[in-house]
């Protein structure tokens, strides 16, 4: 009796089965097979079915399992007496998603799933040999000693090691008499399959359940998850504008390697007032985004596109950078973890297979459970069972922190804006839920500045340069200090700028001590001058030189007097700067012809946008390509069907005459064609008309009508009956 072959029964599917697989394993599309063999072959191969196994529930794993262990043919019926009756059901869908297929009135399973399972399924061990007939009966006879070896076989793993299978325990010994063990070599044994199965009481799995474990948890009301995700979202939008704007001001190094340093990433979850794993997340974000990027000389700094994106509604940003975020195939959860190599944010590690088709799965359970902040234990049961194959609870516990911090959920639970989201609607309502920017602050009596609701652009750029953030929530309070009006001086204001500009947006009056330090900062700022020796220090108060000489916080920079007003240093000016503010001196960078040089109030990076690379992953094709692909597929067997008859070569003029003949009759046939390459290939057409040199006919691959150059048409024969 001969064995259908899985090209055979794909080739016995109707249209609408072709189209539920290509739907379910949308990689069999990308691109398009060229007929049934070649469908067989790819969805055969490891990697499509890695993807299509990785995309069952447990239930349906479990099935598929036992499958793979019957011998085949198999009926519903064999598979059903080792689980359950809703395992029929189950095989019908297996069978949907190319992983069996039908012999018959039975069933046969894809060959390479039985090594995507493994040796070992469901931790059952080989067959027995075929001469070995069991009795279970003696069993009941068993020594104690030997029952309670099989208990620890029963479950898996079936191998166990003995000392010596030359001399055996009583219990082993018994055990390998009656071929309850077979003995794979001197120190390891096993359990048959069929011994394990009869232990297992006919089962394949001690528990297996068709339904999903419930999720459970905190109800809340839809107002108060919305409340918290705007709070959330508003929070976003502003460290992503905090952090753009502080490595502009101060953009950090990247690393050899690349990607952000430790000391900069603490740095920059300083100021933004943050834990570190939130500051990566943040500086990813910007990243996969392009609105920051490593600069050619390896600085880290905004671009272009950073001011592009401020001009954008909040709306538009915020669902910019959560789509981003659905798609990426970065895990910044992996940045800085103390038991592995230190992973840097914005570097080459941090990507992650699948984690985007885990993100979509998480919303999505989320979705169906709405306004519920979830057990995690609860949900993490639920997702295992929807998806055991790429179940990480690791990665699930951040993609459910990340969506908090983006505004996705609220308390927990999915918002408004989130489930807009997901749906793909128009109107994801954050505009109108974010409270409208302000343009002024409130300035203290203590040099602080209150800023009563978000700020406009313009205001928050120009506030973050002359103040650091000291707490955020409703309303944001920023500090002046010496450092932060030092930072307004060297991007170009002068002292009397910054009062006029603090006197233009203050609803309160500019305090006398406020100004006090403005103008002290000011007097002082610039009185050193730093420039390119390697670098030199040079200063008109010869007291202040003495005191940087014998200054033990600068010993490093190994300063040697030039003159009594001059200074130099083997080190590079930027080092001497910085080391001199950290030591409590106010140094200004000057040019060689000693002018002082102002930092860019804007610092933008040279290079382009370059966001990092993502593993991708296959989206479900649309109908319409769906249908074309089924289309092109029965196409692709007719040609396929009499491709051994090569199409015979014809002169100029027979190709014409042939032509002319066939539009007459109104038949089908089949050309040769070159391609732009001189590579030829058969194409099945129906021609209409000619015009022009150029032949009009129907090409079946497509269904669509196409021009073909009549110079290029290689040969012509009529079509091969079906």
């Amino acid at each position: 009796m001969s064995t259908v072959s899985f090209a055979d029964e794909l080739r016995s599917r109707d249209d609408a089965e072709l189209a539920r697989l290509f739907t379910l394993r949308p990689d069999l599309v990308t691109p398009v097979p060229t007929d049934f063999s070649a469908l067989a072959a790819r969805a055969n191969s490891m990697p499509s079915i890695i993807r299509a196994v990785d995309a069952l529930n447990k239930w349906q794993l479990d099935v598929l399992t036992i499958c793979s262990i019957v011998n085949e043919p198999f009926a519903k019926s064999d598979v059903v007496n080792l689980s359950e009756k809703g395992a029929a059901s189950v095989i019908d869908e297996l069978r949907e998603r190319g992983l069996i297929y039908k012999d018959g009135t039975k069933f046969r399973i894809v060959s390479n799933v039985r090594v995507r399972i493994g040796d070992e399924p469901a931790g059952l061990g080989p067959k027995a040999p075929a001469e070995v007939a069991y009795t279970f009966t003696k069993l009941k006879n068993a020594p104690e000693t030997a029952q309670t070896i099989l208990d620890r076989l029963t479950w898996g793993p079936p191998r166990g090691q003995i000392g010596n299978l030359k001399k055996p325990s009583e219990a082993v010994a018994w055990l390998l008499e009656n071929r309850y063990l077979i003995a794979m070599d001197s120190q390891t044994v096993v359990l048959p399959r069929e011994v394990a199965l009869h232990l297992r009481a006919g089962k394949v799995f001690a528990h297996s359940s068709s339904a999903a474990p419930v999720v459970e948890g905190t109800h809340r009301k839809q107002k108060e998850i919305d409340r918290a995700a705007v709070a959330n979202i508003s929070t976003l939008l502003r460290w992503c504008e905090e952090l753009a704007h502080n490595w502009s001001d101060e953009p950090p190094v990247a690393l050899r390697s690349g990607g952000l340093g430790v000391r900069d990433l603490k740095h920059t979850a300083e100021h933004l007032g943050v834990e570190e794993v939130c500051a990566g997340f943040i500086a990813e974000l910007l990243f996969i985004a392009g609105l920051v990027v490593i600069d050619t000389d390896d600085q880290i700094l905004p671009t272009s596109a950073f001011d592009i994106w401020l001009t954008k509604s909040h709306e538009e940003r915020w669902s910019g950078l959560v789509s981003l975020w659905m798609e990426t195939s970065r895990v910044s959860g992996l940045i800085g973890k103390a038991d592995q190599k230190n992973i840097a944010p914005l570097g080459p590690e941090l990507d992650r297979a699948g984690i985007s088709t885990l993100r979509s799965i998480t919303l999505q359970l989320l979705h169906e459970n709405s306004e519920l902040d979830p057990n995690v234990p609860t949900l993490l049961d639920r997702m295992k069972w929807l998806t055991p194959g790429r179940f990480n609870s690791e990665y699930i516990e951040w993609i459910l922190r990340e969506a908090e911090w983006l505004g996705l959920t609220g308390q927990g639970a999915l918002s408004s804006f989130g489930k807009a989201f997901i749906d793909g609607a128009d109107d994801l309502g954050v505009e109108s839920a974010l409270p409208e920017p302000v343009d002024h602050i409130l300035i203290q009596a203590d040099n602080s500045a209150v800023a009563p609701g978000p700020l406009t652009v313009e205001l928050s750029n120009m506030i973050g340069t002359l103040a650091d953030i000291e707490s955020r929530g409703g309303a944001t309070v920023y500090r002046f200090s010496e450092a932060s009006i030092r930072r307004g001086l060297d991007h170009g204001q002068t002292g009397d700028q910054i009062k006029d500009f603090l006197k233009r947006t203050s609803k309160t009056p500019v305090p006398q001590p406020l100004e006090y330090l403005i103008n002290d900062v000011a007097k002082r700022h610039g009185r050193l001058r730093v420039g390119a020796s390697n670098s030199y220090i040079r200063c008109e108060d010869e007291a202040l030189i003495q005191q940087i000489i014998v200054d033990k916080k600068l010993d490093h920079l190994r300063l040697r007097k030039l003159a009594p007003q001059v200074l130099i240093s083997d080190a590079e000016s930027i080092e001497v700067i910085s080391t001199l503010r950290e030591a409590g001196y106010l140094p200004a960078a000057e040019n060689s012809t000693g002018i002082l040089v102002s930092a860019p109030a804007i610092r933008r990076a040279k290079s382009r946008p370059k966001p990092p690379r993502i593993i991708s992953e296959f989206q479900n094709p649309s109908d319409v390509v769906i249908s074309s692909a089924v289309r092109a597929l029965r196409a692709g067997q007719k040609a396929s069907a009499h491709k051994p008859r090569e199409v015979p070569r014809t002169t100029a003029n027979e190709t014409l005459a042939l032509l002319h003949q066939y539009i007459e009759e109104e038949a089908s046939l089949t050309i040769g064609y070159a391609d732009t390459n001189g590579g030829v290939s058969n194409r099945l057409i129906d021609p209409l008309k000619i015009s022009l040199g150029t032949l009009m006919a129907r090409d079946h691959a497509t269904g669509e009508v196409e021009s073909f150059r009549i110079p290029r048409i290689t040969g012509v024969a009529p079509a091969a009956s079906e």
